[in-house]
């Protein structure tokens, strides 16, 4: 095939850009190669790659709360992470590889304690704060959790779940405006200490190859599971977004772009493409708590955002909520929506309250690549499509039996490259079945992709449930139900929803001789699982459809109960 040449408009440079494939990048073994060229990623820890240019940026805003208005700039985010992560190490005897649990909302304190964690040399297992409290103790048990840092108002909640994982662990609580809670550990005092030894961040060993995140996911099926990633795959991610992909300007001493950190920092998106990545290049993070209207759209006036990082639900807000002016959206520049594909109905919404067309970006990527794969570049029109791999990534398109097939044919993806995690915590089984010849990764979903490369998501392989973006594993909530006293089995499938995209709907079958009312089951999963999660309808049946071995049929549930 002729090479190809391509041409797009930039808002960073006075003239076109031209990106030249040398040869097809579809190899003879049908392997697709990304379209861009190969980036040096450095031997880095995330800590020391954050703070590689500081120089460049000391003085300027880094983290602003969105409804307070606090704020620190980069040389404070700096000096205050550093001695966070000696107190750790000195006061809790923190080692090399330790994991520490981050239990809080978007805040500008959210980077501070992370970056600390990986200075004193412990590894960071992210939980979602609307968590209950069962949820909360089985991610202590299964990440070997040593230590807690949350907000005074989720401590309660905290204590509770310590209580039934029966062990005793060291409490910290952001006690910004209330009293420090009993029991806990003042965060603020750990931050502020001007006498810290940080000497002794110097017994830090940490390398470029060992975890730093360890966040959980639902992988392609089943119950959440520790997604290793290590510092290299989250640098590699950061670099990989530097390049023809770029979609921010410069940070210079007349400029800074600024992006709203709205999507949940202990969720990869906003973890990682949000957070970790704006902030290594020096953009200013303006943190919303949770979505709320009015707050969401004061941040949009106030704050003059030029990049947006949204879910699909929020784009459909921003197209159809009758407050929403040409006004919020006046210094947008890009927005970008993943976790979730988009009609191209609900971009033109919002380009019509914006009367102009602002350039949208689809992405895609698993919380197991760090999370990005793709993501169409500047100056594309297409929305349907979710771009080109990203510089030293390899994909292939397979059939059931892990066959290559070839341009515009439909089958899982799977891919290759320096994002991609280590592997699931001590879970040899889910590792055999997630990674294919050795170190390809399964997505679990269906595309095509294109004669230049271009990548379409075609359907769900998997079968997990996606309730405003969030992954929702119907094996998770199967085991909620069966935790019942009257269930003997049961399952869970996703079912259309106009508003949250899907919800689960859950199938029960009692134990003989026992009985019980939808609505009792209903309460009893709430009462285990965060709100995103509630089941809010209850079938019952004779049993539940499974094949020969024992597989539930989800697809036989959908195909009766979905419509």
């Amino acid at each position: 095939m002729s090479s190809k040449i391509f041409r797009f408009k930039s808002r960073f440079r006075s003239t076109s850009v031209v990106c030249i494939r040398e040869k097809s990048v579809w190899t003879s073994e049908k392997v697709v190669l990304s379209p861009y060229k190969d980036i040096e990623i450095p031997k880095l820890t995330v800590d020391q790659y954050m703070f590689r240019n500081l120089d460049k940026w000391a003085s300027k805003t880094a983290l602003v709360c969105g409804q307070t208005n606090r704020s620190y700039t980069y040389e404070q985010v700096y000096k205050k992470s550093r001695v966070f992560a000696a107190n750790l190490r000195k006061k809790f005897k923190i080692k090399d590889g330790d994991t520490i649990a981050v239990l809080l909302p978007n805040i500008p304190e959210y980077p501070i304690i992370t970056f600390g964690i990986l200075a004193a040399g412990g590894v960071v297992t992210t939980m979602n704060p609307i968590y209950t409290a069962y949820e909360i103790e089985r991610q202590i048990l299964l990440s070997d959790t040593s230590l807690i840092i949350t907000n005074e108002d989720l401590v309660p909640t905290v204590k509770e779940a310590l209580k039934l994982a029966k062990k005793e662990l060291p409490i910290i609580s952001l006690n910004m405006t209330q009293s420090l809670p009993e029991g806990t550990i003042s965060y603020k005092e750990l931050v502020e200490d001007n006498h810290a030894d940080l000497s002794v961040l110097n017994e830090v060993k940490r390398s470029y190859n060992d975890v730093a995140f360890l966040p959980y996911s639902s992988g392609t099926t089943g119950l959440p599971k520790g997604v290793q990633l290590t510092n290299g795959n989250l640098v590699a991610n950061c670099e990989q977004q530097n390049t023809e992909i770029r979609q921010y300007e410069y940070t210079t001493e007349s400029h800074q772009d600024s992006t709203l950190a709205i999507l949940p920092m202990f969720h990869s998106y906003g973890l990682s493409i949000c957070m970790l990545h704006k902030l290594s290049v020096g953009l200013r993070l303006v943190t919303l708590p949770k979505f709320q209207p009015d707050m969401f759209l004061n941040a949009l006036l106030v704050h003059r955002l030029q990049l947006l990082y949204l879910a699909p639900p929020m784009v459909l807000f921003l197209g159809s909520y009758p407050q929403v002016t040409a006004k919020h959206l006046e210094h947008v520049t890009c927005v970008t929506s993943g976790a979730a594909p988009l009609p191209s109905a609900d971009i033109q919404r919002l380009f019509e309250k914006a009367e102009r067309d602002i350039q949208f970006c689809q992405g895609y990527g698993l919380t197991e690549t760090s999370p990005l794969v793709c993501v169409t570049r500047m100056g594309e029109k297409t929305h349907e499509q979710v771009g080109y791999a990203l510089p030293n990534m390899s994909l292939r398109i397979v059939d059931a039996d892990t066959k290559n097939l070839g341009p515009g044919e439909v089958g899982e993806l799977v891919v290759k490259g320096p994002n991609v995690m280590k592997g699931y915590l001590k879970n040899p089984q889910a590792n055999s079945e997630v990674f294919v010849d050795e170190d390809w990764l399964r997505t679990g979903d269906l595309a095509k992709i294109d004669e230049t490369g271009l990548i379409t998501i075609s359907d769900r392989l998997k079968e997990l449930i996606k309730v405003k973006g969030y992954q929702v594993p119907p094996a998770e909530l199967e085991n909620v139900l069966k935790e019942h006293p009257a269930v003997l089995d049961a399952a869970v499938i996703g079912v259309p929803d106009p508003v949250t995209g899907e919800r689960p709907r859950g199938f029960v079958v009692f134990k003989p001789g026992v009985k019980a009312t939808d609505t009792e089951i209903i309460e009893f999963v709430s009462k285990r699982v965060a709100p995103y999660k509630k089941i809010q309808q209850i079938t019952f049946l004779n049993e539940i459809p499974k094949n020969p071995s024992g597989k539930i049929l989800r697809k036989s549930l959908k195909e009766e109960f979905s419509k």
